[in-house]
């Protein structure tokens, strides 16, 4: 996989594919974009697994199976979104439904996903 540096035109790329991802619920698609060490936390994670750290692209790709892998479509709708070049931080604050949230995804130099965190509300 050939580097891609992430700036604000690749983050912007990024949420428009990550959206189109989830609204399929293409979790393989989802998870292709984070390294294989990468960390997620999430109030949900807490729920379903114990824990609000979900370690390894690997757990994380069975941790959205187990969450939402029984969901065939979601009407995932992108709110807005900033990057901050400095720290390679792209947030995103999105609705599905009534629920609303907010969460930030830090990229590495392949512009791979290495840790991201949920934030959710109504």
């Amino acid at each position: 996989m050939s580097e891609q540096i992430m700036d604000r035109a690749a983050a912007g790329r990024f949420v428009e594919a990550w959206c189109v991802n989830w609204c399929k619920v293409d979790i393989d698609a989802v998870v292709s974009h984070f390294a294989e060490n990468a960390e997620m936390r999430s109030p949900l994670a807490l729920k379903l697994t114990e824990s609000p750290v979900v370690a390894g692209a690997e757990n994380i790709r069975a941790y959205w199976q187990k969450a939402y892998g029984h969901i065939e479509s979601a009407d995932l709708k992108i709110l807005n979104w900033s990057w901050d070049d400095t720290i390679a931080r792209l947030t995103v604050w999105w609705q599905l439904g009534d629920a609303r949230a907010s969460e930030f995804m830090d990229f590495d130099g392949a512009g791979r996903v290495v840790r991201s965190e949920a934030f959710y509300g109504k």
